[in-house]
């Protein structure tokens, strides 16, 4: 009989710029078998984040991927086999199962699902999951929306941009979303809520923070940097917060970034910005979990998955991050022989 293979891609060489499926081979591996404490898991769904392209590069707050290994990705996979007590063949998980279609694993890392009536296994990656906590954590702990805030959200119809702004709506909040089409600008203001949205590729975005902000911005939740990030900083309030969740602006570029040139206005306004990881939060899942679910059922927080089939498509998917190609969570899901 022919022996099992597990599909994988392989991270080869260091980005320079953006990433390239040049940077990557696929390469297949005999089916690892588990042994004791151990389990096979069957990746079922990858999740495709701006921080691959982080991990891919140079170490960050967690190392680079060695080249020549697997490339890393959150992923929600099947037990298919188990050796390990806490872990039992059928049961969902979730952790960094990596680009490949198998993952054998300690269960270090990883998060058993629980089955949530009304909602879909792919919900763990766009409502609630790594997504979710961002989210929630970020503008909660660390923005502290007030009602009557105003709140600026950039990469707004993104997965983790398009949660914030409802949340902060949940919270009383004036939300601006800054999107990359009409499209998307259409999508958070018709079907999410948001009070107003700006297309900072046809629109000047100084000129409509004005305009929709007239009493300035409290509260910034920062998913791109460069010139976003200077434009809100110009029309900030004093006391204002910058949640600095990503830098997207920059992550493609080839030599280091000058900061927002107006960033002496975090002085002048005392305001305060705080980055965060949103592994920190893990021990508090189940807070984020319980209000997202709650306000999903409520039909006050909605979510979109876009979806790309097969993994031998991951590393063309990936580039859409980065061009705005995608609108809410993007994921693959791996279409198993």
């Amino acid at each position: 009989m022919t022996q099992p293979l597990n599909h994988q891609w392989r991270l080869v060489s260091r980005p320079s710029g953006s990433l390239q499926p040049s940077d990557f081979q696929w390469a297949a591996s005999p089916l690892p078998e588990p042994g004791e404490g151990e389990l096979l898991i069957r990746v079922l769904h990858l999740s495709l984040d701006p921080t691959n392209r982080m991990w891919a590069a140079a170490d960050t707050y967690l190392p680079a991927v060695p080249l020549g290994e697997v490339m890393r990705g959150v992923a929600i996979g099947v037990v298919h086999q188990s050796r390990h007590p806490g872990f039992p063949e059928g049961a969902h998980v979730q952790g960094l199962l990596g680009w490949q279609e198998y993952a054998l694993s300690n269960g270090a890392g990883l998060t058993l699902l629980p089955e949530i009536p009304g909602l879909p296994l792919t919900a763990h990656f766009g409502l609630l999951g790594h997504i979710g906590m961002t989210a929630y954590f970020g503008l909660l702990d660390i923005g502290r929306p007030v009602a009557g805030e105003t709140l600026v959200v950039s990469a707004a119809a993104g997965a983790v941009g398009s949660l914030v702004g409802q949340i902060g709506k949940i919270k009383g909040c004036h939300v601006v979303g800054i999107a990359g089409s009409d499209d998307k600008c259409q999508w958070i203001t018709e079907e999410l809520g948001f009070d107003a949205a700006i297309n900072y590729k046809s629109e000047d975005v100084p000129a409509r923070l004005r305009a929709h902000c007239p009493s300035g911005i409290d509260i910034d939740f920062e998913n791109v940097g460069g010139s976003i990030l200077e434009a809100v900083l110009a029309q900030i309030n004093l006391r204002a917060r910058i949640v600095l969740c990503g830098l997207i602006a920059g992550y493609n570029a080839t030599s280091p970034q000058p900061g927002p040139a107006n960033f002496a206005n975090v002085l002048v306004r005392r305001a305060r910005i705080e980055g965060f990881i949103v592994l920190d939060y893990a021990p508090r899942a189940m807070e984020a979990i319980q209000d997202l679910v709650t306000w999903h059922q409520q039909g006050r927080l909605h979510y979109r998955i876009d979806e790309v089939q097969g993994l031998d498509q991951a590393p063309n998917a990936l580039s859409r991050l980065f061009t705005g190609g995608n609108t809410g969570k993007l994921l693959v899901t791996l279409n198993h022989d």
